[in-house]
């Protein structure tokens, strides 16, 4: 059974930083392409940052220098580096892992909130 656990969500005063973990088990988490993405109220899902099996990385333009996304085979964990954060940066975070012809996974996602 395949589970994705994200942790590392919380409230933070604008400018601070998070670091968000997604832990996967029940999949061979090197061979997948792993993507955060964030929902706020009222609007659409959409895309953070996603990281390749080799390690090649792409960021939504409203993260670029503010965001990093890393895993970590060995330990099956994927990381996303959040700073500088701001308010607008409020959101329910998803990780999502997929492959062509593998599948795809979804955490229950971890809330991030910025205010002061």
């Amino acid at each position: 059974q395949v589970q994705l656990a994200e942790s590392g969500g919380g409230l933070v005063q604008p400018g601070g930083s998070l670091r968000l973990s997604c832990a996967a088990s029940g999949l061979i988490f090197s061979i997948y392409v792993m993507t955060w993405y964030r929902q706020a109220p009222g609007k659409q899902r959409e895309l953070v940052a996603s990281i390749t099996s080799g390690g090649s990385t792409n960021y939504a333009d409203f993260v670029k220098g503010q965001f990093t996304i890393s895993r970590d085979n060995a330990k099956n964990t994927g990381y996303l580096q959040m700073n500088n954060l701001k308010p607008e940066d409020t959101a329910v975070y998803y990780c999502n892992v997929a492959r062509f012809g593998a599948g795809s996974y979804w955490g229950q996602g971890t809330q991030v909130t910025v205010s002061s």
